[in-house]
């Protein structure tokens, strides 16, 4: 018959030697995970963000470099004005960063302002 009590000593040997193993690998996992697939996550969901709420007369630049001023924005294009004449359509996922958000000036703060300086 076999022997499993004379055999026990090196099966607890190895299996310290797997635990260091399984541990080191664990670590490596976890450094992995932290360091590069849980940042590139984030920063997909913050591009996703930013292409979802460009809106008309953002400035954006490309992933070509080209800047412009957005002029339409349709379901998977944007067409950005470069120069006076010049106009060329783009898919969202070319725009690489936007510049400036377009925030259109209200008459109500206009009026409050100029109250203000009046006083």
């Amino acid at each position: 018959m076999i022997d499993l009590m004379g055999s026990l000593p090196l099966l607890q040997a190895g299996g310290g030697q797997m635990f260091t193993t399984v541990l080191t690998f664990g670590g490596v996992i976890a450094i992995f995970y932290f360091l590069i697939i849980r940042p590139q996550g984030k920063r997909q969901k913050e591009t996703q963000r930013m292409i979802s709420e460009l809106k008309k007369f953002d400035k954006v630049v490309t992933i070509g470099g080209i800047r412009g001023v957005v002029q339409t924005v349709k379901e998977g294009t944007v067409i950005i004005k470069v120069d006076d004449n010049t106009k060329i359509e783009f898919s969202k996922s070319a725009v690489a960063s936007v510049l400036e958000k377009y925030e259109p000036k209200s008459d109500k703060v206009d009026a409050s302002s100029s109250e203000e300086k009046d006083k």
